[in-house]
């Protein structure tokens, strides 16, 4: 599957922050929202392995994103920073023995408690991110095509 880098390369600012239609996310948003979860969900994990069993409040990532300028920020530099973020997560995930990825802790304040292992957060921000890919391949199909002067041989505006 293409990574977020790979979709957006040959996409202008005006059409990373585009939303394809009324109510819908730009392909900045949907980057904000991705680096929302990353430091929520990446801060359980640095939390759990830092302590034993600890108890975490559960805060959503997209009210978590409301409290950054992400959302503000130009594409391309919100991009590196998200890279950079990933980048030092995975050093730290692939670096674990086996039995750290069972360590957990409690959350708190999502209704039950729930108990969470660094691997349950792990797999939560991939397959999360895999959903946001698509949403990401579409939204580039949309503003893309509607930024593709009439005139690129080939192809032609609706």
């Amino acid at each position: 599957m293409p990574r977020i880098g790979e979709l957006t390369a040959g996409l202008g600012a005006d059409a990373l922050h585009a939303s394809p239609g009324p109510g819908e996310w730009s392909v900045n948003d949907v980057l904000a929202h991705l680096r929302a979860c990353a430091d929520v969900w990446g801060a359980g994990i640095a939390t759990i392995l830092a302590e034993e069993t600890p108890t975490i409040q559960a805060v959503n990532p997209r009210t978590w994103m409301k409290s950054t300028n992400y959302l503000e920020l130009k594409f391309r530099s919100s991009f590196k920073a998200f890279a950079r973020q990933r980048t030092d997560l995975l050093a730290v995930l692939e670096a674990l023995p086996r039995k750290s990825w069972s360590r957990k802790a409690i959350i708190t304040g999502a209704g039950s408690l729930l108990e969470w292992t660094v691997l349950i957060y792990a797999t939560r921000l991939a397959v999360h991110e895999r959903s946001h890919l698509k949403q990401i391949r579409r939204i580039v199909g949309a503003v893309g095509a509607a930024a593709t002067p009439a005139s690129h041989p080939g192809r032609q505006r609706a």
